[in-house]
């Protein structure tokens, strides 16, 4: 018999205890061991995670947004042990990335008949230790907007609170010089965000920065958008949306792919910095790969295209 272990997180915007005891008993009905254990404070759900490999779990299941989703993870690089995502956040990014439904019972079913296959994750040293992260990192704009939502709001308007942010955030989007440090190699890059990229869409659907950014392939796209102001922000946000296969010297997005990559500001003050939406402190910061640390159960009759299992 599988034996699962469900982390929940009371706190994210969308969790609830019906949710969790039809996530229970989904897993039961397919005939799965099921043990329920609620966070109640930073660092939990990693250690609960990191604790399962000993206990003797097979699975180990995260109900809440981004955030718990990579703290589970980070308990879980290395181990073998495969994660189930129930989406129950904000954003719940690499949810849709991977195509998991954002229904607790429809994302409890894909788990059970789900195939395990390899994901890289991001893994950045701070001064409290690693942080690891399955999307995206990011200094700059995206980082401002991320630390300016508070949980009121992303709990009434979900992903939308983070659109509101950022529409407001407009007028005062500036560049900045960084020194981008691509494996070994440095470059100068006016910006005024800076993206360390895992899977390739930032909004699933919607903005997808192309077919070439696969979440399984060894590598890091480091996208850098160059913007001051309203019009310019738009007019980069239509060239992201275009895809980074599509920048070009001098346009208003700068691309390059690597494993190891470091950022930091060259003039003004230093940046805050983000990391599947947590914010993780200011430049600078340095991401490397870690290929196939992780194994996530997906659903292989509506997993995207560009995702092998």
């Amino acid at each position: 018999m599988t034996r699962a272990l469900l982390i929940t997180n009371p706190a994210a915007a969308r969790t609830d205890a019906r949710a969790v005891t039809a996530i229970r008993e989904t897993l039961r009905g397919g005939g799965w061991s099921v043990e329920v254990l609620a966070t109640a404070g930073p660092g939990d759900a990693r250690r609960f995670a990191g604790e399962a490999q000993a206990q003797g779990f097979d699975v180990v299941l995260s109900y809440g947004g981004d955030g718990t989703a990579m703290q589970v993870a980070a308990g879980l690089a290395g181990t073998g042990i495969s994660l189930g995502i129930v989406p129950g956040g904000t954003g719940n990014i690499l949810a849709g990335n991977l195509r998991l439904s954002s229904n607790p019972t429809r994302a409890a079913r894909i788990v059970l008949r789900g195939v395990p296959y390899p994901l890289d994750l991001g893994v950045v040293n701070r001064a409290d230790g690693d942080h690891y992260y399955a999307v995206c990192a990011g200094a700059g704009v995206d980082a401002e907007v991320m630390a300016a939502t508070g949980p009121e709001l992303k709990r009434r308007l979900k992903t939308g609170a983070y659109v509101l942010r950022g529409l407001a955030a407009l007028p005062g989007v500036r560049n900045a010089r960084h020194r981008i440090e691509v494996d070994g190699v440095a470059h100068e890059v006016d910006a005024a965000m800076v993206l360390i990229v895992n899977c390739g869409e930032l909004l699933p659907p919607f903005v997808n920065l192309g077919p070439s950014v696969r979440p399984n392939d060894g590598w890091f796209d480091v996208v850098a958008m160059r913007a001051d102001g309203v019009i310019e922000s738009f007019i980069a946000l239509w060239a992201m949306l275009r895809g980074v296969s599509r920048a070009v010297p001098g346009g208003r997005l700068w691309a390059a792919r690597g494993r190891r990559v470091r950022v930091d500001v060259l003039d003004g003050p230093a940046r805050p910095v983000q990391l599947d939406g947590e914010v993780a402190g200011m430049t600078p910061f340095e991401a490397r790969i870690l290929s196939h640390a992780l194994t996530v159960l997906v659903d292989p009759a509506t997993v995207p295209g560009g995702v092998s299992a």
